[in-house]
């Protein structure tokens, strides 16, 4: 019996070590974003080369479902792990977030982490359990978007895609405390209607004819 055992006790060692670790976490969101404009799912429409790699490399899902799959409701669902009935925000037109409840990120900075949110939040409210917050006010601009970031109102120049990226590579490079582990929350506004692409790509898609869906009419 010991014989048999041994090697089994050996195998779990490694996983055991493995599960001290306190890993990273980056969470990217984009807004409503259809799996049909995702090549990893389905490659007639479009090419996404970087976001296959991601899948590729992970986890791709093909059998998932939300809960509330509107825009802030399903942040409030995502944060707390509750449904819209029992965390109070059930739609986009009514209603604030309330920051007292428990959340996932004042869960991770009780664990040690440093946490923080760039991008869209859509909840209203003001951002609770981050360390760093740099938020879209509302919806959001396309093109030099106005920001709050930790509660300070600020204007920047250019794409919101772009700035987005380039504060949470900043924060991660040159903000963040590297001694403790981080969860950092990259909320994209794109691709959110009215769809205003980033200058350099208005002609992007001039030349291309995409079918209408069966069901478009």
């Amino acid at each position: 019996m010991k014989k048999e055992l041994l090697p089994v006790v050996a195998a779990l060692l490694p996983l055991c070590a493995a599960a001290q670790q306190r890993y990273n976490i980056v969470y990217i969101m984009t807004d409503d974003h259809t799996a049909q404009m995702l090549s990893a799912y389905d490659h007639r429409n479009i090419q996404t080369p970087n976001l296959d790699r991601v899948a590729q490399d992970g986890v791709k899902f093909t059998r998932s479902f939300v809960a509330n799959s509107l825009s802030g409701p399903s942040r409030a669902c995502m944060l707390t792990g509750k449904h819209s009935h029992k965390n109070g925000f059930t739609n986009n037109e009514h209603g604030i977030f309330n920051g007292a409840q428990q959340t996932m990120p004042k869960l991770l900075q009780k664990a040690g982490y440093q946490t923080a949110l760039i991008g869209k939040w859509h909840l209203v409210s003001q951002p609770t359990g981050f360390d760093h917050w740099d938020i879209l006010p509302a919806q959001g601009n396309y093109y030099n978007p106005d920001f709050l970031c930790n509660g300070k109102p600020l204007k920047r120049q250019g794409y919101v895609t772009n700035i987005i990226a380039d504060l949470a590579i900043d924060w991660m490079e040159n903000k963040r405390d590297p001694s403790k582990p981080f969860c950092l929350l990259m909320h994209n506004k794109a691709p959110h209607r009215v769809w205003n692409p980033d200058t350099c790509d208005l002609d992007l898609f001039n030349d291309v004819q995409y079918p209408l869906p069966e069901t478009f009419y």
